[in-house]
């Protein structure tokens, strides 16, 4: 029997269609394959949007709005706990298809994805009403002491959600939850090279009965992504990616001052220091630097150790990266999977070129397996230096660098000479040096004798220093920038106010003992302007006086 015609081949793929008010939407701008880096072979398609059908789904989250808005924060947590129910529901079909379109071991799925995304969903159920809630706002200042004043939190409206490939379960879910949690609605625009995945986070929720239009999940070309961003219904951006293309979502915001999150690269320091347990830092930093191939912003990406345990240092390294096992993860057990795009194992290999050659040595590692698919074995390098591209440029692979340094002052000097500042991880015994390393590393997440993790944990605020990004996309600080701050105060209106019209000859005599009263450093001139101020006609008529003399402690 003939072969089948290529063509042939690619028409019997399944094709996966965006998602726009609950519905499924077959996109008029063509198929793209969906790709296993594993393989190198596609699997899937999907059909893409055109412009207007990716505008719909702003105007579906749009229109979906008043209605989400107004729910109480108990409704909406019972949409996070049911859509926490349908990820542990289908947990392993989603580590599956993320082990398949991004390239990660299903356990590793499970481990930095499924697991990361559970803990969000179950943290803002139970949280967001408390840390979003309206606050009393006391005024300060005397003359004020009346008013009802509190801070409100109030959703922005719509929400577009820029995505990467590197998480495409774990980040892409757990900003919209937050999102939604602060009473917006979405769009999410997934990656293209994991668009699967994004578009199962809409079935998600479609399942978890949120209503139809707050949650749109958008398959479109990239040429098309600037008019997303530009479009003047969405009301807030949180774009997760690198530098470069963040820069141009901040310049297309700019069009009309849409407030942006962006969470940028890194090019994540690690310090080992003299006094370090050797064994646990090295397992610690090998799982730091491969864990997902090394493509985590977080990635252990240079490390500098003190000199004088830095040979035995690097044996612990060099051993435990030999052990990793690699290869396509449908086909057995292993540690690394392939990378996601074959253009990022290019710049892996320029990386590596460009340090050996300026003078560093490879360890194990360095060059990549024959056959299908897009795997680089897990790689160390010894006898780099702050002129080579893999100190400075993030890599996003699995590469690690390891710099001997003199003293703790120079490994905490070089660790800062960075355009980024996402992460930075310590590793010593003695609590006064890691205070100093909390301290002095410039970076959004510092950790003692760990790293990566801390995504992982819902309370924690992601986000980093320099051009590692603006804004926070997780914990605390995420979800208050899912909330535009308004600050309220209310007034009984018994009588006009103390510097309402018309002023007169009383109240140019009154406004410097005003002053005074509430500002001289002395005592008794304080005390001797506020019975001046009480002896005041009109201060007696507008001023408040028993409010006043509720808080009259702030006088002393």
């Amino acid at each position: 029997m003939a072969a089948p015609h290529p063509a042939a081949v690619s028409d019997v793929l399944p094709v996966r269609h965006s998602w726009i008010a609950n519905r499924e939407v077959e996109g008029r701008a063509g198929l793209r394959p969906v790709m296993n880096p594993a393989t190198g072979a596609a699997f899937a398609r999907t059909s893409l949007l055109d412009a207007e059908q990716a505008a719909a789904a702003i105007t579906a989250a749009r229109t979906a709005f008043p209605t989400w808005r107004a729910l109480s924060f108990r409704e909406r947590a019972r949409v996070l706990r049911a859509a926490g129910e349908v990820v542990l529901r289908r947990a392993d079909e989603i580590a599956r298809l993320i082990e398949r379109e991004q390239g990660k071991p299903a356990v590793e799925a499970h481990l930095v994805e499924v697991f990361p995304a559970l803990e969000a969903l179950k943290h803002l159920a139970l949280h967001a009403e408390d840390l979003l809630s309206e606050q009393p706002a006391e005024p300060q200042v005397l003359l004020f002491a009346h008013k009802d004043s509190r801070i409100r939190y109030e959703p922005f409206g719509v929400v577009l959600a820029v995505t990467p490939w590197n998480y495409p379960f774990g980040i892409s879910l757990s900003g919209v939850a937050t999102a939604l949690a602060a009473g917006n609605t979405v769009v999410l625009k997934p990656a293209p090279a994991t668009t699967l995945v994004g578009l199962s986070i809409a079935e998600v929720f479609r399942e978890a009965g949120v209503p139809d239009g707050a949650v749109n999940v958008v398959a479109v070309d990239d040429a098309l992504a600037p008019g997303l961003v530009e479009d003047p219904r969405v009301d807030k951006i949180v774009f997760t990616g690198s530098a470069a293309t963040g820069r141009r979502v901040m310049v297309s915001a700019a069009r009309n001052l849409t407030p942006v999150v962006l969470e940028l690269g890194g090019k994540d320091p690690a310090v080992v220091c003299r006094d370090a347990d050797l064994d646990r830092a090295a397992r610690g930093i090998v799982w730091g630097a491969f864990v997902n191939a090394g493509q985590t912003c977080a990635s252990v990406e240079r490390v500098y150790v003190e000199a004088e345990v830095a040979d035995a240092f690097l044996r612990r390294v060099v051993e435990g990266t030999r052990s990793l096992r690699v290869g396509d993860p449908a086909a057995g057990d292993v540690e690394i999977g392939a990378l996601t795009l074959e253009r990022q194992r290019k710049i892996v290999e320029e990386h590596v070129a460009d340090a050996v050659a300026k003078g560093a040595h490879v360890l194990t590692g360095g060059k990549p397996a024959a056959g299908p698919g897009w795997f680089y074995p897990p790689t160390v390098i010894s006898g780099v230096d702050h002129t080579m591209r893999v100190m400075r440029e993030e890599t996003f692979g699995p590469v690690l660098p390891v710099m001997a340094v003199p003293s703790l002052d120079d490994a905490i000097r070089l660790a800062n000479d960075s355009d980024y500042g996402l992460t930075a991880s310590g590793w010593t015994r003695d609590r006064a040096t890691a205070r100093r390393l909390e301290r002095e590393l410039q970076a959004g997440v510092v950790t003692i004798n760990d790293c990566v993790y801390t995504f992982g944990e819902p309370s924690a605020p992601w986000g980093g220093f320099k051009k590692s990004g603006l804004g926070r996309a997780h914990g605390l600080a995420g979800l208050r920038e899912m909330a535009q701050v308004k600050y309220v105060a209310r007034d009984d209106g018994s009588a006009p106010m103390l510097w309402w019209f018309p002023y007169g000859a009383e109240l140019r005599r009154l406004l410097p003992s005003a002053a005074r009263a509430l500002h001289a450093r002395s005592l008794g001139a304080r005390l001797g302007n506020a019975l001046r101020l009480v002896g005041s006609s009109r201060f007696r008529r507008r001023g408040r006086l028993a409010s006043i003399l509720k808080r009259v402690d702030r006088l002393f």
